[in-house]
């Protein structure tokens, strides 16, 4: 037994229900190549080889030969545009179910015109003496039909979700501010009174020598004995009145 079996039995006998994990092969670079451009090129094929019964059913109904290639035209849009607004809108979008039936109908038309053509074609069904009236109504009303359901398409608005609100909680009462708020705040404090000095007032009047001696009635000689021994001091000296006193720092008048 190969060591690879034996860690294989091993693993499963200790763990039965264990899987050894297979590393995924990635796709190979030419099969993802071939898928990208596979797909469009079958549809090319495809539209290509649809034109032609498409073509023929509407030459039986009446257009000329030229203008008959718009049916081919038409059907091709149609499922197109269609089948790209089915996949764009959201499920329960406005328009959604209507696109979708839309493009079901488109591919049944371009279905069902293959068929009919080649019976035509292979002689099963004949357009002699002239087409089947069914058949000139049926393929004569695909065009407006065609047109009518892509602008309602086109005038269907693509509703968006509207968000869920979210639940919204009980507004609170406004509270009055706590009472440690209040006392940090600043009170406005009042501007203190400050002296005010009337400026009207008279200044202190000064006496001079002569009316201290008058005062006291001495002789200003007497006034200047005073002043010189220290008694009373004059306030200021004025350069043309002298020594001038100030009443309230002289002694009261006997």
């Amino acid at each position: 037994m190969a060591i690879r079996d034996r860690i294989s039995h091993l693993t499963r006998r200790d763990n039965p229900g264990a899987v050894l994990a297979q590393p995924l092969a990635r796709t190979p670079w030419w099969v993802r190549a071939f898928t990208a451009a596979g797909r469009p090129i079958v549809a090319v094929v495809v539209l290509i080889m649809c034109a032609p019964g498409e073509h023929h059913l509407a030459v039986l109904a009446g257009w000329d030969d030229r203008l008959a290639w718009g049916m081919a035209g038409v059907l091709a849009a149609y499922a197109g545009i269609a089948a790209a607004v089915a996949s764009a809108r959201p499920a329960g979008a406005p328009g959604q179910k209507s696109a979708v039936a839309g493009a079901i109908l488109s591919l049944g038309a371009a279905m069902a015109a293959q068929p009919v053509s080649h019976m035509f074609v292979t002689g099963h069904l004949s357009s002699e003496p002239r087409t089947p009236l069914w058949l000139v109504v049926a393929v004569s009303c695909v065009p407006p039909l065609v047109l009518g359901h892509l602008l309602h398409l086109a005038a269907t608005p693509i509703k968006a979700a509207t968000p869920v609100p979210a639940e919204q909680a009980p507004e609170q009462p406004a509270t009055e501010p706590e009472q440690d708020e209040k006392d940090a705040e600043p009170a406005e404090s009042e501007p203190e009174p400050t002296e005010q000095h009337d400026e009207t007032a008279e200044p202190p009047r000064f006496l001079t020598t002569g009316e201290v001696a008058d005062r006291f009635h001495v002789s200003p000689s007497t006034v200047g004995t005073w002043k010189q021994r220290g008694k009373i001091r004059p306030a200021l000296v004025d350069p043309s009145l002298g020594n001038l006193y100030d009443p309230e720092t002289l002694p009261a008048a006997g």
